[in-house]
């Protein structure tokens, strides 16, 4: 498969699979084998614009090497099981599940089928991010906020497998150790399901992550603080942008300097369709895997009991 054109097809087109759909569309040595939607008229829609066939199914779907699952939530684990098992690597769109025992059964699959599973965690292949965590050291407090308003698509979940998702897995792959403790809050407000959420997450050695998540507000910010010993960092998700400050000794004291930090401006989502690539031609294991997504949709779980209290 190292030199092949790979057949990858998209489950789910709306407002992010039809972006899948783009990508692939005109990347080397990739072909967009069909898109599958049980709304036939958005299939033909995309499936049109982008060159390729409809199903309304995803069993009719031609032979694959790959499938980016960009379903709603609650379909993801039947079907990346399906294809799993069937040995067809998966991307799967975040939350990858809707709790830990569906991600247990795509594990599973995973596993019994011998094929690749990508986690579609998008904010690993921000350029802002990367840059970012090549300078956290033992981090003693991160501060997120990721505010944005009403979205316009149908909405299954809580705003914490929404939304706060993104940087429950990023404060977790940055600090890399246990959580001890977690303390939640969340206010339903135009929907049925949690539209604001903070969470504040301790972790083995003390650590604290206070994350903030709402699809409520009139502004969009999606900000990352890092504080660690003698050093401060920030990214800007959607800028791509990084600053940095950090203590160094001067002449006669101690003095803070900011450090330049360049970062190349990309789009995170063909990073992430480069990288499936590279992991279904077998060159790459998946950046983030079944075992760090499903240890994000824990954390998402024990946020949304201690919510329930």
């Amino acid at each position: 498969m190292a030199n092949e054109i790979l057949n990858i097809a998209v489950v789910g087109v709306g407002s992010l699979g039809q972006h899948h759909a783009r990508i692939l569309s005109d990347m080397p040595g990739v072909k967009l084998a069909g898109v599958a939607d049980p709304n036939e008229a958005r299939a033909a829609e995309i499936a049109g614009k982008y060159g390729t066939a409809p199903f309304a199914s995803p069993d009719a779907l031609p032979p694959l090497d790959g499938v980016v699952i960009a379903a709603p939530t609650r379909l993801h684990c039947e079907l990346a099981s399906y294809f799993l098992s069937r040995g067809i690597g998966v991307l799967c769109e975040k939350p990858m599940a809707t709790s830990v025992e569906e991600c247990d059964a795509i594990i599973s699959a995973r596993d019994a089928g011998k094929a690749p599973l990508l986690a579609g965690h998008i904010e690993h292949f921000n350029p802002g991010v990367e840059a970012l965590a090549r300078f956290v050291k033992d981090p003693g407090f991160l501060e997120v906020h990721r505010l944005g308003v009403m979205p316009g698509r149908s909405l299954d979940v809580d705003v914490v497998l929404d939304l706060m998702i993104h940087d429950i897995e990023i404060a977790q792959s940055l600090v890399g150790r246990p959580i001890q403790k977690v303390e939640a809050v969340g206010v339903r407000v135009l929907t049925p399901y949690v539209d604001l959420a903070n969470a504040r997450l301790t972790f083995e050695g003390g650590c604290v992550a206070n994350l903030t998540a709402s699809r409520i507000s009139r502004d969009r910010v999606r900000k990352l603080r890092v504080f660690q010993n003698e050093a401060y960092l920030s990214v800007d998700y959607a800028e791509q942008s990084v600053e940095f400050y950090r203590v160094e000794a001067g002449d006669a004291s101690k003095q803070i300097v900011k450090v330049a930090v360049e970062v190349e401006k990309r789009e995170p989502l063909r990073c992430e369709l480069d990288h499936f690539v590279t992991v279904l031609r077998g060159k790459a294991a998946p950046r983030v895997g079944g075992e760090s997504a499903r240890a994000a949709v824990a954390t998402a779980q024990a946020i949304l009991t201690c919510m329930s209290r």
